[in-house]
């Protein structure tokens, strides 16, 4: 996660009408991830999917990586189901689920939830879960997606219900629960106190996304303001261009492509470096005006058509953002008559409601 973005949470129980199921009939999981991805910044959202263990299970981890594969190249994390789903839940700024267990938790968190799937004829009408899934907004899978998402994290308000029935005990579980068990057994309660492994910090997984995005920018002298998507959703403003990963599924893509970027060390001598990498690029692809390796999590090497050699665009105080989004916002700038001096020179780049400043420098 960068520094601003909203992690969006979706959660599926095993039942056939859940969410990862036909969702009561409705079956919109299909069409709504592609939205999601088209609709929510990319720099702004990330997206993660946490899917019952049964489903992965009955159908197999293969299975599920192929459904959700062009959902993975936009971005989409695949949380494990035993190991990182709590983990998960505790980040998430919106849960977007069915009637399962993890949206109750969610709401026991405090935590927003849009219920996609309300399983109103499996649940017990009694229920306390039934209750909040009656109660709960409602996600339109119909409309558009990123004012709802927004609406439902700035107007929540967490209600007590869920958490009162999760637990009367908050933070005493391990305690109740040894002193139980040991009564149980007749046998003596040990005279240290209870305690509870925490939970581990997940691996490290650099969000990743090879699908094409089509860029928005709007500039203002060294302030570029930079909206990346997977598609072009309504009301979309801003001087366009298209970035294209070079291991795209759509290799037409690269054709057409104003960007074309890869990640990677700068010493990958299969690549032979950045600046053999973007020569070759922008020998291949004669559409292509911005070659970009981005060489790690706050630095890129960018080379331009009618630029001598290459820029280091590296990362200043308080900014971080995927190094791609700076490339895009040195295309839009030199797009406009920008020049780069020897010395180099600090661009403002605007995303994800903060303000990323960065430096480009002759690299060569």
């Amino acid at each position: 996660m960068r520094a601003g973005q909203r992690l969006i949470v979706l959660n599926s129980t095993w039942n056939p009408e859940g969410f990862f199921g036909n969702g009561g009939g409705r079956d919109v999981l299909p069409g709504l991830l592609p939205r999601l991805a088209a609709e929510l910044p990319t720099d702004d959202y990330r997206l993660a999917v946490v899917l019952h263990p049964n489903i992965w299970y009955g159908h197999g981890p293969g299975q599920i990586r192929a459904w959700l594969d062009r959902a993975r190249r936009n971005g989409l994390i695949l949380i494990d189901p035993v190991h990182a789903w709590r983990q998960a839940l505790l980040a998430a700024d919106l849960v977007m689920g069915d009637f399962g267990a993890v949206s109750y938790y969610a709401a026991a968190l405090g935590t927003p939830v849009l219920i996609a799937a309300d399983g109103t004829d499996v649940l017990d009408a009694e229920a306390p879960l039934a209750a909040f899934v009656r109660d709960a907004p409602r996600l339109d899978p119909y409309a558009p997606l990123l004012p709802q998402v927004r609406h439902g994290i700035a107007t929540h308000r967490p209600e007590q219900a869920p958490a009162g029935y999760v637990t009367s005990e908050p933070g005493r579980s391990a305690e109740l629960l040894r002193r139980h068990y040991y009564a149980l057994m007749r046998l003596q309660e040990p005279a240290g106190s209870a305690s509870l492994e925490p939970l581990p910090l997940p691996p490290y997984g650099p969000g990743r996304v090879t699908a094409s995005l089509h860029v928005r920018t709007r500039m203002e002298g060294a302030d570029i303001a930079v909206e990346r998507s997977a598609g072009h959703p309504p009301h979309a403003a801003g001087d366009a261009h298209l970035a294209v990963h070079e291991e795209t599924r759509h290799p037409g893509d690269l054709d057409v492509a104003d960007v074309i970027l890869r990640e990677g060390p700068a010493e990958d001598p299969r690549l032979g470096g950045p600046g053999s990498w973007t020569t070759e690029v922008l020998r291949r692809h004669p559409h292509c005006s911005t070659a970009v390796y981005v060489t790690g999590p706050d630095t890129c090497v960018v080379r331009g058509r009618g630029l001598r050699g290459t820029f280091l665009l590296s990362a200043r105080e308080g900014a971080d953002a995927d190094p791609a989004a700076y490339a895009s916002a040195l295309h839009a700038w030199l797009a406009y008559g920008g020049a780069v001096p020897e010395r180099g020179v600090v661009l403002r780049m605007h995303t994800a409601g903060r303000v990323h400043p960065f430096l480009v420098e002759p690299s060569d």
